[in-house]
């Protein structure tokens, strides 16, 4: 969830300042109880109610995957995630999980719509890695009972 607009978070201040109470300025600007009285707080006790930081350290792969994936996104733009990480393994030398790679493609607003009939992959595969629920191989462009 994205921290609230530092203009709210004066107007939250600015309505408890102006006599109302923490429930009335609640609801006059649709925020939780709680929110108002950790505004109050934060600003009674740091003199400043600027959104905190994000905690954790920052991811240490993704930066490097953005600023040189798109290349390999418009080779493979079939490709399935877990084949764009094996390429990337490939290609770089770095082993990245399918949810970093996910999270790449998405900060770089790359659509991931699948070409129908499409027949060129990364590599092979066999009719079995496409056993579905009902006994049917999926292949490219059709199916196939097994």
């Amino acid at each position: 969830m994205k921290a609230y607009s530092q203009d709210l978070r004066q107007r939250i201040l600015q309505t408890g300042d102006e006599g109302k109470t923490q429930t009335e300025a609640a609801s006059l600007l649709k925020v939780s109880e709680t929110t108002v009285k950790r505004y109050v707080r934060q600003r009674r006790e740091k003199g400043h109610v600027q959104p905190k930081s994000i905690p954790g350290r920052p991811p240490s792969k993704r930066a490097p995957l953005e600023a040189r994936l798109h290349p390999q996104l418009e080779r493979w733009p079939d490709a399935t995630l877990q084949e764009h990480c094996e390429a990337w393994e490939a290609e770089e030398g770095i082993k990245v999980s399918i949810s970093t790679m996910s999270r790449a493609i998405e900060h770089l607003q790359w659509t991931r719509k699948k070409t129908v009939g499409a027949k060129v992959t990364l590599k092979q595969r066999q009719p079995s890695e496409f056993q579905g629920r009902r006994g049917t191989a999926h292949v490219y462009g059709g199916s196939e009972s097994v």
